[in-house]
């Protein structure tokens, strides 16, 4: 009498369950996932990025007004301007000012509602690879990725990169965008006022006029002016 065949001869290969396909299929995606921003970066140490904000209006086709230019081709009246009212330790953190950061976490911890401490390089890692809504996913991927920003980029490009895709209004990307849009001349040709208008009008940047501002922004701007004119070294990184 034969012997009935075995379901599966020895050393054949059994077929992935479409669970273990779809586990694969996970991991792949993460590890893609992980790989881009390291990758997205390196090329935006050399190519002009663009903000998923910006991506966002694009494919809504809003419009949108950005112009590249160069760190060089901006005032250092802005680059003091935004640094002073932004980041003051940028140039000496590493992406991320922990200091702020704790004493943001103890205010939660007790209940407080804790401010930003969002540095330069966080704000530009939140532009190029995150979203824009508030919330504590989104602020603890800020932080890794700003540690990566700063790892591979230097100061130079990060505030180039973030002063080129920073919003300052409806549609206005960049401070070459947004200079003309306000004051209709070139970044480079900013006054120390205008310059001032400009940095303390980022937090609110769909609230705030740089041409006419409020007495509120008035009094924020010549704050601004104030601490530009008492900050000391704080741009050495940046301007020489």
């Amino acid at each position: 009498m034969p012997q009935a065949k075995s379901a599966s001869k020895p050393g054949a290969s059994q077929k992935p369950s479409l669970r273990q396909r779809l586990r694969r299929r996970a991991v792949q995606i993460l590890i893609a996932l992980l790989l881009l921003p390291p990758a997205l970066t390196v090329l935006y140490s050399v190519v002009p990025p663009v903000s998923t904000l910006m991506l966002g209006r694009y494919v809504q086709f809003l419009w949108v007004d950005r112009q590249w230019v160069s760190l060089s081709d901006i005032s250092p009246n802005l680059i003091k301007s935004v640094i002073t009212s932004e980041d003051s330790g940028f140039c000496s953190n590493d992406g991320v000012e922990w200091g702020a950061l704790q004493d943001q976490v103890e205010a939660l911890s007790e209940g407080e509602r804790p401010r930003g401490a969002s540095t330069i390089t966080m704000q530009t890692a939140k532009n190029l690879f995150l979203w824009g809504d508030r919330s504590y996913v989104r602020k603890a991927l800020e932080l890794p990725l700003a540690l990566m920003l700063d790892a591979i980029l230097s100061k130079k490009r990060i505030l180039e990169i973030y002063l080129n895709i920073a919003e300052w209004g409806e549609g206005i990307f960049g401070a070459e965008a947004a200079s003309h849009a306000w004051f209709g001349k070139p970044a480079k040709d900013l006054s120390r006022t205008e310059a001032a208008r400009l940095a303390t009008a980022l937090p609110n940047p769909r609230g705030r006029n740089p041409a006419k501002p409020s007495a509120g922004h008035r009094r924020l701007a010549g704050t601004n002016l104030a601490r530009v004119r008492q900050s000391g070294n704080i741009f050495g990184c940046v301007i020489e």
